[in-house]
Formats: structure tokens, sequence, C-alpha cells
């Protein structure tokens, strides 16, 4: 097994920033949107939950990408709101670099705001040409995929401050 790690300061509370991480909508974006990195393809994401985030929520990715099938599921096994998450593929999964992958996510406050610290561990996947896939890949998708899941945060959590001026200041001057 193998982790890639990440770690960002925002200027936000603790709150603000696990809520940003929290969401499929703003962590997933850079799956379910055509890209480069995705070489075009988009994945479709399906809740198998009726509850999005916290403990137990799972969800399910499908499409292709290189023309082979995607499909794997998720699952979070640990949630602690505002603090910390852990979710990992379950049962067997269709993947092109891993053959299974957990995501950890921890939030701690800072002097200067909030430290977000992500990090992927994947195991290879299974016959050769994944492999070579993996070998040649698998590093360089994984730290794209933080520095991405990271970024969507910081846009979402910014968005919602600017919301938040704005509504302050139509109330104002109402």
């Amino acid at each position: 097994m193998k982790t890639i790690a990440r770690a960002e300061l925002f200027n936000s509370t603790p709150t603000e920033v696990f809520q940003a991480l929290d969401d499929l909508g703003v962590t997933g974006t850079h799956m379910t949107n055509s890209s480069a990195m995705m070489l075009g393809s988009k994945l479709h994401l399906e809740f198998l939950t009726p509850h999005h985030t916290g403990f137990g929520s799972t969800y399910r990715w499908t499409g292709k990408m290189m023309g082979l099938r995607m499909d794997f599921t998720v699952k979070v096994t640990k949630w602690i709101d505002g603090k910390e998450k852990i979710w990992e593929t379950i049962g067997e999964t269709k993947l092109i670099i891993y053959s299974w992958y957990r995501m950890y996510l921890e939030i701690s406050a800072a002097e200067a705001g909030t430290l977000a610290e992500l990090s992927i561990s994947f195991e290879k996947p299974r016959g050769f040409p994944n492999r070579i896939l993996a070998f040649l890949f698998a590093n360089w998708y994984c730290r794209w995929c933080l520095r991405r899941m990271l970024g969507d945060a910081r846009h979402a959590v910014q968005n919602h401050k600017k919301k938040k001026v704005l509504r302050t200041l139509m109330e104002h001057d109402q």
C-alpha cells in the first residue's frame, strides 16, 4: 500500500473547511467534469444512502476512462463532524490505476486559520497492463486529485464567505 498526502492552510474556520471537504459536490468535481487529466472523460456519481455525508454514507462512481469501464463503490468508514473523515472503496472495483483506495481527511485549528490534511492510500491494480499504468501515472494522478480537492474546497469556502457578506450587506441596506 502506498500513501500520498497534501496539507494546506485555509483562512477559514475548521467547520467551514470540513463542510466544504465533506461535500462531494465540491470534492468530486474533478471527476464529474471532463478534464485533460481525466482524458476528456467524466464519471457519474450516484448516492446509495439517503444521507450524503456522515458515517456510513455510500456512493457509487461509474463511467469510462481511456475506453475502460470504471465502476466502484465508496463508503465513509469514519466521520467525526468538523474534524476527521475516512472513506474507501468497498466490494469489487473496476478501477484503472488502483485496485482499492482509502482517503483520509483531518482538520485542525492552526494559528493562521485551519489546516486541512488530505491523503490517498492505494493498492496497485491486478493485471499487467493496469500495473504498468499505475507505475506510470498513480502518484501523479493522486497528487492531482489532492490538489484539485483542496483547491475546489478553498474556492467553495471563499464563495460561501462572499455570499455571507453580500447577504449581510443586503440585509443592512433594507
